[in-house]
């Protein structure tokens, strides 16, 4: 059987590239004659960068930047081709903020704004920004206050010299409103419910008289916002997860499979809105392909994941046993139940 493995980050465990491997290695462990595809994925959230440089190759460059909390840390960008690949989660992710210290009032895009500032700097004819598994929540208002000093916003798109800027998102919401950056995400990054009035009101006051066709864009409420500030510098909105999709060459991959896999660290409703995992469920379904989700905690049913194209789906943390247990071994346990899951479905 030919297999294609596919999977997203699992949380702050497993990246892309380890997650596939430890599932082939799982896979293969049960059916050795099996041949496996690996294709790991990112919709544009954290590992966006590692997943893209697995597969493109480029150059790999390394600077510190401004953390979300102001705090130095160490940021990598990804040159191809004339093409800036830049993960904003490597200095503004939620994953650099210990749950106890999260300050969702203070967080800031700065350190995003440094490192498109470098890729610029570079030469580059184009700067790809993934969004998405931020702390911040502030309208991109730090990364512009470093890629456009001194200007007023309402015309930085026109009067700033950039390259071409991609805005590589899953997020459809809006910047205001209770689908917008504060009320949807806020409280997933420590907002209490004064906080996320407090971010809404910010952001209503920072973006207004800036384009109200901006903020109310699809994406522009994206990784707390910082859609809305790419949009003022005049970046155009991509699926992350098809892009990716595109330069992986998964479609290539999937149309010799006979099984595809994929699977991220919670498989839940948010899953099930345009995310990675229903992306490839979905374009599997098109060529007649059952699919496989493998995840550390699984919270959607049966028939709401069969609607999206998927035949099944598993959780690490039942098949281990416990939480604590996955936790201990991430790579070990999602191994054994890809092994497992072998074991029933390998022709």
């Amino acid at each position: 059987m030919r297999v294609l493995i596919a999977p997203d980050c699992f949380g702050g465990t497993l990246s892309a590239p380890e997650a596939a491997q430890a599932m082939a290695d799982g896979w293969h462990a049960s059916a050795p004659d099996d041949e496996l595809v690996l294709r790991p994925l990112t919709d544009g959230g954290p590992g966006f960068v590692d997943v893209l440089h697995t597969v493109l190759g480029g150059t790999l460059h390394t600077l510190e930047v401004t953390g979300p909390l102001g705090e130095p840390v160490t940021a990598t960008w990804l040159e191809h081709d004339g093409t800036a690949y830049v993960e904003s989660a490597q200095a503004n992710g939620l994953h650099l903020v210990p749950k106890a210290d999260r300050r969702p009032l203070d967080a800031t895009t700065r350190g995003v704004g440094e490192l498109m500032v470098a890729a610029r700097d570079a030469g580059v004819h184009t700067i790809v920004v993934g969004l998405g598994g931020s702390a911040t929540t502030d309208g991109g208002q730090g990364m512009l206050e470093v890629a456009a000093p001194m200007l007023d916003a309402a015309s930085i798109s026109s009067a700033v010299d950039w390259p071409k800027i991609i805005a590589a998102t899953d997020v459809e919401n809006p910047l205001l409103g209770p689908h917008g950056a504060a009320h949807t995400f806020g409280p997933q990054k420590g907002a209490s419910p004064q906080d996320v009035d407090e971010l809404e009101a910010r952001l209503e006051a920072f973006s207004a008289g800036k384009g109200p066709h901006l903020r109310d864009q699809p994406g522009a409420g994206a990784a707390g916002g910082l859609g809305f500030g790419l949009f003022l510098l005049g970046a155009t909105r991509v699926s992350g997860a098809g892009l990716v999709r595109d330069l992986t060459g998964l479609d290539k991959a999937m149309a010799t499979a006979q099984l595809v896999l994929t699977g991220e660290g919670s498989f839940d409703w948010q899953s099930l809105r345009g995310k990675l995992v229903t992306s490839v469920a979905s374009a599997a379904a098109e060529r007649g392909l059952p699919c496989l989700v493998l995840a550390g905690q699984v919270s959607v049913g049966r028939r709401e994941a069969a609607a999206a194209g998927i035949e099944a789906a598993f959780a690490v943390v039942e098949h281990a046993g416990s939480v604590d247990a996955a936790f201990a071994d991430p790579a070990g346990t999602l191994a054994a139940l890809a092994r497992h899951v072998a074991s029933q479905w390998s022709a």
